[in-house]
């Protein structure tokens, strides 16, 4: 079948402006303009757009989503396995939360007895499943199941915390990349502060440090498009804080 922009806005339930910037951006291009100069869109377009979409929900930007679709590797049906799995993932963290708060609700209303440490467990399971989900395959790989291990049985120890400030932690990395990268020097100040930042987030999952350790994480993070996705709210954010993270280091490329 083929669709016009409106039709197939209202099959996809997005807005036709939505469509339109696609093609803009050149994410999702019409099939072809028709002799009235409408958008016409086929099977092949359709699919992509589900792709982006799949995408979408799981908070991968636009930028990110454009280089992974119009890659010439790119593997659809791979892909659509890839969202399947993280799909349920997020299913299994959904269920973990929904647990908590009823049995929060429980605690509340006097039927159960739920300590403090209870009641942060289940995000401390969340962050480890959230990290398998998305990294697990890689960083097992890389450095082995026994580091990896330690790693969730260390985050699974956090006190409330450590906890709080792990997460407040991760949020100041995003938020002061974010300023270092508006400066452009990975050199700058600002741009050492957050690499000093990821360091200290990085030691509530790390048993030790080392600096190659760090830097070949940061590459890491710039050659899997999973990881990339976390970091890369604007292009070529990845790769600044990769510089960053080598100067903070010492480490050459």
């Amino acid at each position: 079948m083929e669709y016009t922009v409106q039709k197939l806005a209202q099959l996809a339930g997005i807005s036709t402006r939505t469509l339109r910037y696609y093609d803009e951006i050149g994410i999702l291009k019409p099939a072809r303009i028709n002799s009235s100069g409408y958008r016409i869109y086929g099977q092949a377009e359709v699919d992509r757009l589900q792709q982006i979409l799949f995408y979408k929900e799981l908070g991968v930007s636009l930028d990110v989503i454009k280089e992974i679709v119009t890659s010439p590797s790119y593997d659809g049906a791979k892909a659509l396995r890839e969202h399947r799995e993280q799909l349920l993932d997020k299913r299994k963290r959904l269920d973990l939360l929904i647990a908590i708060v009823e049995k929060t609700i429980a605690s509340m209303e006097g039927r159960i007895i739920m300590t403090d440490k209870e009641k942060f467990e289940g995000f401390k399971q969340e962050m480890i499943d959230d990290n398998e989900a998305k990294y697990g395959k890689e960083i097992r790989a890389k450095y082995g199941d026994d580091v990896v291990n330690r790693s969730n049985e260390k985050l699974k120890n956090l006190t409330k915390e450590e906890y709080e400030e792990v997460t407040r932690l991760a949020d100041e990395v995003l938020a002061t990349l974010s300023e270092a990268f508006a400066n452009g020097d990975p050199a700058s100040d600002i741009a050492q502060k957050t690499a000093e930042l990821h360091k200290q987030w990085l030691m509530y999952y790390w048993s030790e440090y080392s600096k190659e350790a760090h830097a070949e994480l940061a590459q890491m993070y710039v050659d899997d498009v999973r990881f990339k996705a976390y970091y890369e709210k604007r292009p070529g954010m990845t790769e600044f804080l990769r510089d960053a993270i080598y100067i903070y280091t010492g480490v050459t490329k």
